[in-house]
């Protein structure tokens, strides 16, 4: 239930700075300990939050429009409860929830309640319409006596405004394999919207997948299979300050990669096929629809079943739109046994599609409907093609792109035939800073250029990492469209404007420790109607 709020309407309440909204830690209890109120009709000053904070999982906003956007929360006063539900069992609860045009809460403009469950996994997620084109806005929750952190967001431009954008992305968070702090560092860049592609959270039981030198922080519970595991298995992550700094800071963009569900599943195939894995649909349909709980999706995107749109496209005005891309849930199996490395003849059978059928069709007309100045691709895997045996003799990973190179010439074709004005992919998955130029045909040296890849980093996973690695300078040399490369952890930090695309590797040098400072390992820029990279 929604309520506007006129204007004039202010409620006393909290005295904290923006850099505090943003900062890793800010607690539920650090709120309620300033007076104040939240909603009218709860008179009185705010009480210390109870035993059993019930806002343990922080608060996150997503999938700005020009008018609204989608506020999330989910309620777990124990939040590693092993049944998933963090504490709350099968009650029904009443959370509020108010939006603000200031970060002091003395301008009100919408408030309202909304009921939640077990069969949501206690998830609250408000659809906001009707609010002003790109406006700062910032929102909170209560739950009887506790009231949440703060979050910042905001509503896309208008359709018709060529405004800039600071958007960061990343991928790829195992917990075990280190602290996240490159979720805080990308929350003190202050970004308007963020992107994550994939492997939000990893599967495993504790210590069956171990980062270089060992992990440094544990998995609670089995490997993930049941609604109840991947429940408690999202709550333990999100309760990570760090991760939820970078929530609070600016809405999100989110798909999932693998590791949401099972490592390197293809639509209705797991990881091993030849292994029997009776309850892997039940596996699926479990895994999707904890991952619609845990994220600021719309309704839109709630699964049914084994089955989710994930794929949609959302703009930023007319200086990008932002095609997001499920290469899962439709894909073929992969080819070559699904071995790295390796090449066959399977891989380049032309009917085998990455993305699926429709899915293709959907890139295709959203090309040629597009009047951005960017078009972007949010997605999992690498596009670009990428030997990776050094010298005579090819090898690929059949689980990107390269498994796949009849469906990627689909897309570049489709790119091409729309006269698109400047494409630019931002991928995952592959735990290591990438710049590559798409060529129209990888193979044929004579090939144009036609936009670009932006590959980002891992948040933790692979441990501390290095600057190169031993195949580094091999790779480089088979891949010449390929232009920096770091195996550091971090982040990818770009700007939109309406002359380039600027994109700054934000790197931290260690994760085995918190407390990382973040530097800029590389900086390249992308110039309207001139596909390709620009070292700055």
């Amino acid at each position: 239930m929604t309520t506007d709020v006129p204007p004039t309407t202010s409620v006393r309440n909290f005295n904290f700075s923006r850099r505090g909204v943003l900062r890793a830690g800010l607690t539920a209890s650090a709120v309620l300990a300033v007076p104040g109120t939240l909603l009218t009709g709860l008179a009185g000053p705010a009480a210390a939050a109870p035993a059993g904070d019930p806002f343990t999982l922080g608060v996150a906003s997503g999938e700005p429009t020009p008018d609204g956007m989608v506020l999330w929360t989910r309620l777990a006063p124990d939040p590693l409860a092993e049944d998933g539900l963090g504490g709350m069992g099968d009650r029904k609860t009443d959370v509020e929830w108010e939006l603000a045009s200031d970060e002091g809460f003395r301008d009100i403009v919408r408030r309202g309640v909304e009921t939640t469950g077990s069969e949501l996994g206690h998830s609250v997620h408000v659809e906001l319409a009707g609010l002003k084109a790109g406006r700062e806005y910032f929102y909170r929750f209560r739950s009887g006596t506790a009231v949440s952190p703060a979050g910042r967001t905001r509503t896309a431009p208008p359709a018709s405004a060529m405004q800039q954008l600071t958007m960061c992305f990343t991928s790829c968070s195992q917990y075990e394999h280190g602290y996240f702090t490159a979720y805080a560092r990308l929350a003190e860049d202050e970004p308007e919207l963020i992107l994550h592609l994939g492997d939000y959270q990893y599967e495993y039981a504790a210590g069956d997948y171990k980062a270089p030198g060992g992990n440094v922080r544990d998995h609670i519970g089995p490997e993930t299979e049941t609604l109840g595991n991947y429940r408690q298995r999202y709550a333990q992550y999100k309760t990570d300050a760090d991760l939820q700094a970078a929530h609070a800071v600016a809405p999100w963009l989110v798909v999932f990669d693998d590791h949401e569900v099972d490592n390197n599943w293809a639509d209705e195939v797991p990881e091993h096929p030849e292994t029997p894995q009776p309850n892997f649909l039940a596996r699926r349909e479990a895994a999707l629809r904890a991952y619609w709980e845990n994220m600021p999706l719309r309704k839109a995107q709630r699964p049914k079943g084994i089955d989710m749109r994930l794929y949609r496209t959302v703009s930023w005005g007319r200086m990008a739109s932002f095609h997001m891309l499920d290469t899962r849930q439709y894909r073929g199996d992969q080819p070559c046994d699904d071995k790295f490395n390796t090449d066959c003849t399977d891989r380049t059978d032309p009917a085998r599609s990455l993305p699926g059928s429709e899915q293709e069709k959907w890139i295709a007309e959203e090309f040629r409907r597009s009047q951005a100045r960017w078009d972007v691709l949010g997605q999992q895997v690498f596009f670009s093609q990428v030997d990776f045996t050094p010298g005579a003799g090819r090898g690929f990973n059949p689980d990107a792109w390269d498994g796949y190179p009849g469906s990627r010439d689909r897309v570049v074709d489709s790119w091409t035939a729309a006269k698109a004005r400047n494409l630019l992919v931002l991928t995952g998955d592959v735990h290591a800073h990438w710049a590559a130029d798409i060529k129209q045909r990888f193979d044929d040296p004579a090939a144009p250029v036609i936009g670009s890849e932006l590959v980002s980093s891992s948040i933790t996973s692979g441990g501390d990492g290095s600057e190169t690695s031993s195949t580094t300078e091999g790779t480089l040399a088979d891949n010449p469209h390929i232009h920096f490369y770091n195996n550091r952890r971090g982040y990818v930090r770009t700007r939109f404007t309406p002359n380039e695309v600027t994109s700054d590797f934000r790197v931290v040098p260690f994760v085995k420790q918190p407390g990382a400072p973040v530097e800029t390992r590389g900086t390249f820029v992308v110039e309207d109607r001139k596909p390709g990279l620009n070292k700055a």
